[in-house]
């Protein structure tokens, strides 16, 4: 008499299988959530990257086409230098500069004022539509970079001179409101990148 085959599994093996492929699971889960994880983190990365990278061509652009055009005070009696910037003034630069286009056709001219600061933490740059403002001309805001602990300008003069202000405290009077230097340093200090430093030569 001949013992029947007998079909299927035994319990042993079904358990061990089943055991095998939580573990399996397990590991392939672990591995797409780390996969997300990286593809999120690599899409913040990049989303830092190009805000950095936007804040350094508004700077270089606005430097690079600086105009020798003072522009009058907010109460119209005097005039303010077409770069400005010292450490006591409302914004840590103002300038005046062209590239401004005009897609549209307005009838206004192509010149600029612009200015940057810092504000809790945020770097704003600022411009008007109008180059000789009054107190009833709001500036249009943007928001370009968060977590910045400080920028700094360094102006250098004509004659290969260094200073921290713009116009240069050697200058005085309305001599020095056309004035324009020869190059700038840009000091950039994020929280999470350090110090970032940038050169720009100033057109003649």
């Amino acid at each position: 008499m001949t013992a029947q085959r007998r079909n299927g599994f035994t319990l042993i093996e079904v358990l061990v299988a089943l055991a095998v492929f939580g573990v399996l699971s397990v590991m392939a889960y672990m591995a797409l959530g780390q996969t997300l994880s990286n593809a999120d983190l690599l899409g913040e990365r990049m989303q830092r990257l190009q805000a950095i990278q936007r804040t350094i061509r508004y700077l270089d652009s606005d430097l690079m086409q600086a105009a020798p055009r003072p522009v009058r005070d907010l109460l119209g009696d005097g005039y303010e230098p077409a770069i400005r910037s010292n450490f006591a003034a409302e914004y840590a630069l103002e300038v005046t500069h062209g590239g401004w286009t005009n897609p549209a056709g307005l009838p206004r001219g192509t010149l600029q004022r612009s200015a940057y600061r810092i504000e809790d933490g945020e770097l704003i740059r600022y411009h008007w539509r109008v180059l000789d403002r009054t107190i009833n001309n709001e500036p249009i805001q943007t928001v370009l970079l968060d977590g910045v602990e400080s920028i700094v300008f360094r102006y250098m003069t004509s004659d290969g001179e260094g200073s921290e202000q713009w116009p240069p405290s050697t200058v005085t009077g309305p001599g020095g409101f056309r004035l324009r230097p020869r190059g700038v340093e840009i000091v950039l200090t994020l929280t999470d990148e350090g110090e970032i430093r940038r050169l720009v030569e100033i057109a003649p």
